[in-house]
């Protein structure tokens, strides 16, 4: 997401925390550097100049200047300078006073808009909410296929009408009226979209919002396209009134410019932000969270979220037991691999960690493969219930039908095997109260 810039960003932090004294050419240099990352990121140039000058104001302090780690102490105005740039504190979903509550989705064609309202319910849902979505994009082919498709998945209701004798203010009011019925909490809009703005577009939008009268007016914004989106946010607020961003696309290849821009240039606070392609790919949005991530900090938060949602206290405590007396299987390998896997993207997961960007470049170039956790799920599914609780009984035989179920070779089911017994005697050597050995062997 964030990859060059936290690059950069951490490249210059590296240099000042290596000082012990600063000079003003220092912090100019060093801030010249920071700015150029952010223009490259495509954040928006005023707001970069602003961030820049105010980090500026703050670093040339001379109680900064003269301290005893003043690189430390620019790097903490760079972070608190984000977190003010995003938009701080967490801003969550506005319910109206009368159930249902009403969020219309709003946006360019191509931004993710039926989609994300897809995620919104499951979100929603995983909150303790019932929700009803209604399909009033009726200009794009199958949108409204899409989005019923996209409802039997997550086994929500789903409110449509013809679009060829409705219109898209009747089909979302019809919509309200039936979510009043099933007593749902929550209904969400998908709204039709254009290629470019225009007053067709807006006049529609602004029917239909006139129809629902929405707590919630989110724009979904497609991270992908940069210094296009902040425009775009812009002109909806000026004629929409949102009170919302919802920026998709951060798992892809976004520079993440509009994240840094978006909120600050339209006043409007990002409330989600989209992670991937699956249902429960949406999280909140929390601005501290993410500038730390930009600035190669982690997000440790985020990452304890995300375990304590996969994996129960008990199972915890039984797994920490069973790694105590070394009796953990490959049938709780398997286990701890689906639960990783649901917690998102590997690449995402480790971006999590504090000083993963340093450490990630001297990780070999296919690491982060997802297809190898694939390959390893594959194998262990292949393996009986017995194999996987007794690996030693698995012969030549046994392997090469493993190999042959898995679509793999049997050296990749003998180099599994071998890390899953090197991982066993480092769990002895350390429930033993001894120093374990050979662990580079088994990052490597």
């Amino acid at each position: 997401m964030f990859d060059a810039l936290t690059d950069k960003l951490t490249a210059v932090f590296g240099r000042l925390t290596s000082r012990g004294r600063l000079t003003e050419k220092d912090v100019d240099e060093a801030l010249r550097e920071v700015r150029v990352a952010l223009l490259e990121a495509d954040v928006n140039f005023r707001v970069a100049r602003e961030l820049v000058g105010r980090i500026r104001e703050r670093a040339l302090d001379t109680n900064v200047l003269q301290s005893l780690s003043p690189g430390q102490q620019v790097v903490t105005f760079v972070y608190e300078e984000l977190v003010a740039i995003l938009g701080e504190g967490h801003h969550g979903l506005q319910a109206s006073s009368q159930a249902p509550s009403v969020a219309i989705m709003v946006g360019l064609q191509g931004s993710g808009k039926t989609t994300t309202a897809a995620k919104l319910s499951m979100y929603l849902r995983r909150q303790g909410h019932r929700s009803l979505l209604v399909a009033a994009d009726l200009r794009r082919p199958a949108a409204i296929q899409q989005l019923a498709a996209l409802g039997r998945q997550i086994d929500v209701p789903v409110y449509q009408e013809d679009p060829l004798t409705s219109t898209a203010e009747d089909v979302a009011s019809h919509g309200l009226e039936h979510a009043r019925n099933l007593g749902v909490t929550w209904v969400i809009i998908d709204t039709g979209g254009r290629l470019h703005i225009d007053d067709e577009l807006m006049e529609e939008l602004e029917r239909v919002k006139a129809s629902t009268s929405p707590s919630e007016s989110l724009l979904v914004v497609d991270a992908m396209t940069g210094q296009d989106a902040v425009n775009a946010a812009v002109e909806f607020h000026q004629r929409i009134g949102l009170t919302g961003h919802v920026l998709s696309k951060l798992d892809g290849d976004a520079r993440g410019g509009a994240a840094l821009s978006i909120a600050h240039v339209t006043g409007v606070p990002i409330k989600f932000i989209g992670i991937g392609e699956r249902s429960d790919a949406l999280e909140p949005f929390h601005p501290d969270r993410m500038a730390s991530r930009i600035i190669g900090m982690g997000d440790v938060a985020t990452l304890v979220e995300k375990a304590q949602a996969e994996i129960t206290e008990e199972r915890a405590k039984e797994l920490e037991k069973k790694m105590r007396r070394a009796t953990f299987d490959l049938e709780d390998f398997l286990q701890q691999l689906q639960q990783l896997r649901r917690m998102g993207p590997l690449s995402g997961i480790m971006e999590m960690i504090p000083g993963f960007s340093s450490l990630s470049k001297r990780l070999p170039t296919d690491a982060m493969d997802e297809s190898r956790l694939k390959r390893v799920e594959a194998i262990v599914f292949s393996m009986t219930p017995q194999e996987r609780r007794n690996p030693d009984m698995l012969n030549g035989s046994r392997k090469r039908r493993i190999a042959k179920g898995s679509g793999t070779e049997p050296k990749d089911v003998n180099q599994l095997l071998n890390q899953f017994k090197q991982m066993q005697k480092l769990m002895k050597q350390m429930a033993s109260g001894r120093s374990p050995r050979g662990l580079s062997g088994l990052i490597r």
